[in-house]
């Protein structure tokens, strides 16, 4: 029998947040960025980050680096500072042993997010890896969940389960690739979505829940 748990990423496996303000530090401080700069730069980069992004800093503030340059700098930063703690690691590996297929789905440039699973010592834990930046597509749409069961070397028919904490892109998109899902509470609810088949505080709680499945 398959058992497959997808996982986003950020804000689920690991704090992109601190990360984001840690790396963001060290760029501005690097390159000696100015305050509006870095005021720019956080927000801008505050849900998602693109060269592009780097591109349109370089335009407004008039600086020599290349964006490719400074997208190379974040990255390397990003993938230095983000964190994944101990006791997820610890229940990925249990889940491992107990027989789970591991994928993580996430939306994101294919670079920076393939640099957080290696920066953080997830990419050795799972199976299969499907990063919105691959096919310019972002959850909730089928075809990325698609694209991660076939990685794992599973079918999303076999069924399985999705674990996030977005209400639209993780959750909403999990029902509609036809799996189980486990919602990370904390941003609000959208009205009309259907409700998650559980709803915890924290992915440690959620690779419990799929502990008990397993027995």
């Amino acid at each position: 029998m398959v058992r497959l748990a997808l996982f986003d990423l950020d804000g689920t496996l690991v704090d992109r947040q601190t990360a984001l303000s840690d790396a963001v530090t060290r760029l501005c401080r690097s390159r000696a960025l100015s305050p509006d700069a870095e005021h720019w730069l956080r927000i801008e980069l505050a849900d998602r980050a693109t060269v592009d992004d780097f591109a349109r800093l370089r335009e407004a503030f008039g600086l020599e680096a290349s964006a490719a340059d400074l997208w190379k700098e974040y990255v390397d930063l990003m993938s230095s500072t983000v964190t994944c703690r101990p006791e997820v690691i610890e229940g990925l590996t249990r889940l491992r042993a107990a027989g789970w297929t591991i994928g993580v789905i996430t939306n994101g440039a294919s670079d920076i997010q393939r640099a957080k699973l290696a920066g953080t010592g997830l990419a050795s834990l799972v199976d299969g890896v499907a990063v919105s930046g691959d096919l310019e597509i972002r959850k909730p749409d089928l075809c990325l969940f698609e694209l991660a069961a076939t990685r794992c070397g599973v079918s999303l028919t076999s069924g399985g389960w999705m674990v996030g904490d977005n209400p639209g892109g993780d959750i909403n998109g999990g029902h509609q690739a036809g799996l189980r899902t486990i919602w990370l509470r904390g941003r609000p609810w959208p009205d009309g979505l259907p409700a998650a088949h559980h709803v915890v505080d924290d992915v440690t709680d959620a690779i419990t829940v799929l502990l008990n499945e397993s027995e």
